[in-house]
């Protein structure tokens, strides 16, 4: 912010004087005394009921003689248990991700006629207005790919003949186009940013019809456009994997939320885009990845556990890395015991990690996973298990596939704008009416002063 020189002082000054202000802040008590659930959520971690869906369902626990009992964490799309979706689609040797989304939208498995026609849909629309790159994505290059990511979504409304249509079959028909050039958004808006800010040569390809969601950010991303059967595999995995997660999540609860004041399909996504991007939700992965990057710089033997356990107390006692108190990708709002997720990506990335040479690194990654629950609860008196969740190993597997850190948050939004999609078609079919929750209001009521006798 520039200096004002018609104020009689400096304007960031008097806005740092006027932050100190801004001291309202609720006490912690009183939302026991109103019985007010922080985050939605009870003292078990449970989320207060605001919805139904068909779409998704996260499941942790079972109720046993009345009481909850975590149990090993089970997800599953549109009924079907993930485990035996990524078997089935894996074992037949081909690429998953559209056919999830195909699922997810439409609430059935596609035949075989179905899924080719499907992706030929996507690869159609999988092409970008005329001068797009140049008129928008390279223009004004953010840092940040999510907020690049977020102004492409947002400035397709201007392309669109009828954005503010919320009938099914042209929300449907938006939600495909944004699905399928998600990646090219975060990619080139990459690409535009090193150039400008990174000095590095500005490579744009045009995507390839025959290839899969995975495949077509592998090729756009790389200079030379090459990549393994094995990095495909795992990428098309890892989109699977985020594509959806029950309504209640951050960003997909925003989605749900701006979509039931029927707004247009653009602002909904740019809204549920806002929400990944917070490191508490989507940027997540990332703080994993520099946090690893921590502990292999001040932990001279990797496989040395008493020397891991210290750091990893370290880390709980604010004395590590961010000083943050969290270990990054342990523990989950809903799982306890474990994050499915997580289960299935783990067999995989020690394939990868072996093809790439860095099976030191899987093994202290397993390391920690072992050992944080052990050290969490010496430490800290928790309600529920804690387990390593997808992003513990998501950002370990971004990287391996050469992925930059400005992309991580930015494919896991590649993935869950499917999710955010059937959500919002979900929400615009079923409800009807505008989310609205209560707020209690603490303050005491106060008698108005005059100005100048304040």
């Amino acid at each position: 912010m520039k200096k004002n020189d018609s104020l009689p002082f400096d304007t960031n000054s008097y806005v740092s004087y006027l932050a100190k202000k801004c001291t309202n802040k609720i006490d912690l008590e009183l939302y026991a005394k109103y019985d007010v659930k922080r985050g939605l959520r009870d003292i078990s971690g449970r989320g207060v009921m605001a919805g139904l869906t068909e779409i998704s369902e996260v499941k942790a626990y079972i109720i046993d003689d009345g009481e909850l009992v975590p149990c090993e964490g089970k997800l599953y799309y549109r009924g079907y248990e993930i485990h035996d979706l990524v078997n089935g689609f894996i074992s037949a040797g081909r690429f998953g991700f559209e056919e999830i989304t195909f699922l997810l939208l439409f609430g059935s498995l596609p035949t075989v006629s179905e899924l080719e026609n499907f992706k030929s849909v996507l690869a159609e629309y999988r092409k970008l207005p005329t001068h797009f790159v140049r008129d928008i994505i390279m223009k004004a290059p953010s840092k940040d790919m999510m907020n690049t990511l977020a102004r492409s979504v947002l400035t397709m409304y201007s392309y669109d003949e009828n954005p503010d249509d919320t009938s099914v079959e042209n929300v449907l028909k938006q939600c495909l186009e944004l699905i399928a050039l998600s990646p090219l958004f975060s990619v080139y808006g990459y690409q535009t940013y090193g150039y400008y800010h990174d000095n590095r040569s500005f490579v744009i390809h045009s995507p390839k019809p025959e290839f899969s969601a995975a495949e077509n950010i592998l090729h756009l991303l790389r200079p030379d456009s090459k990549f393994s059967s094995l990095e495909a595999t795992i990428l098309d995995l890892a989109l699977v994997l985020h594509a959806e997660h029950g309504g209640g999540n951050n960003s997909t609860f925003t989605a749900r939320v701006v979509t039931s004041s029927l707004t247009d399909t653009y602002s909904a996504m740019a809204a549920a885009l806002g929400s990944l991007k917070g490191p508490r939700h989507g940027g997540a992965n990332i703080k994993v990845s520099q946090m690893f990057e921590d502990m292999k710089k001040n932990i001279r033997d990797w496989k040395d556990e008493d020397a891991v356990r210290t750091y990893i107390a370290a880390l709980l006692d604010k004395n590590a890395f961010d000083r943050s108190g969290l270990i990054y990708g342990m523990g989950h709002a809903v799982y306890s015991v474990s994050d499915p997720r997580a289960q299935i990506f783990k067999k995989y990335v020690k394939s990868l990690s072996e093809e790439k040479g860095c099976t030191d690194e899987f093994e202290l990654y397993s390391l920690v996973e072992r050992l944080a629950p052990e050290v969490i609860a010496e430490k800290r008196r928790i309600y529920k298990g804690v387990s390593a969740n997808i992003d513990f190993y998501s950002g370990f597997v971004y990287s391996m596939l050469g992925l930059p850190q400005e992309l991580y948050t930015p494919i896991f939004a590649n993935a869950r704008i499917v999710g955010w999609s059937a959500h919002r078609i979900e929400e615009l079919l079923s409800n009807g009416k505008i989310i609205r929750p209560a707020y209690k209001n603490v303050t005491k009521k106060r008698e108005y002063t005059e100005l100048e006798k304040r």
